[in-house]
């Protein structure tokens, strides 16, 4: 059940559901959910927190339903494992308030930041993303190698599809609700259940759905942001980037014949 809120001014303020993907997450799990809620009750809009267990095999699902059965406002999804995208996918398909953000379970950039992007949609955007590059961004204990791989997968990003996005693959973004349904119906990674999905499955789906939003003519702002490295971090550096890159040349074929508009 959701937190029901209203302004000093006595109007509600645009209602928020926070999606978390986790994935045998145990270990931090619940310091996530806590820190999380701990922050929306605090704020003066209603809100959901959506965790979205992706198939986990460990206790990651039992420790996050265990805290929303003391605690309003939470929402707990399994779903079979299928990948950061597919929980994310789930999570804001399920959202039930105005606008929908999603951030990765290690918090890695401050929840603090929901304000700066709320604003930014209450002002017109229609989308709104994290940037880790750009005058005002930081990356806390990121190594090198982690950073130089990154920008070059952003250069071929930029050259193909979003000459203007320095960072499309920072995990907290925020979108109203009626446009992340418009995205995600006309997105095409990931759609399907996939029955092969081994580990931890990070791809390039953020990509995707800046592209379709771009070509839907949506408003995309970006926001430096202070972002931390986790050092539990589940990217394979070798095995991740190969696979971004499909995804992206496959965004690419797909723009190309037409399908994002």
């Amino acid at each position: 059940m959701n937190g029901e809120k209203v302004t000093e001014q006595g109007s509600s303020a645009p209602s928020l559901s926070l999606v978390i993907p986790a994935y045998n997450e145990s270990g931090r799990i619940r310091r996530t959910i806590e820190s999380a809620w701990e922050y929306l009750r605090d704020q003066p809009y209603t809100f959901e927190l959506l965790i979205v267990d992706d198939g986990s095999s460990d206790q990651t699902a039992a420790i996050a339903s265990d805290f929303a059965r003391t605690h309003s406002g939470i929402r707990v999804l399994s779903i079979p494992h299928g990948g950061k995208a597919a929980a994310v996918r789930a999570g804001m398909l399920a959202a039930s308030n105005e606008l929908v953000a999603f951030s990765d379970a290690d918090l890695a950039t401050p929840l603090t930041y929901l304000e700066v992007f709320r604003q930014a949609i209450l002002a017109g955007d229609d989308v709104v993303i994290g940037s880790r590059e750009g005058q005002g961004a930081s990356r806390i204990d990121e190594p090198f190698y982690r950073h130089f791989m990154g920008r070059v997968f952003n250069l071929i990003v930029r050259v193909l599809l979003l000459p203007e996005l320095q960072d499309t693959q920072c995990g907290f973004k925020m979108f109203r609700r009626d446009v992340a349904r418009v995205v995600l119906d006309r997105s095409q990674l990931y759609r399907e259940p996939a029955s092969d999905v081994r580990g931890p499955r990070v791809t390039a789906f953020d990509v995707e759905l800046l592209v379709v939003a771009r070509r839907m003519g949506y408003q995309i702002r970006s926001i430096p942001v202070a972002w931390t490295y986790g050092t539990q971090s589940k990217v394979n550096p070798v095995r991740d980037t190969l696979s971004n890159l499909t995804d992206v040349l496959v965004v690419k074929w797909n723009d190309l014949r037409g399908r994002y508009r």
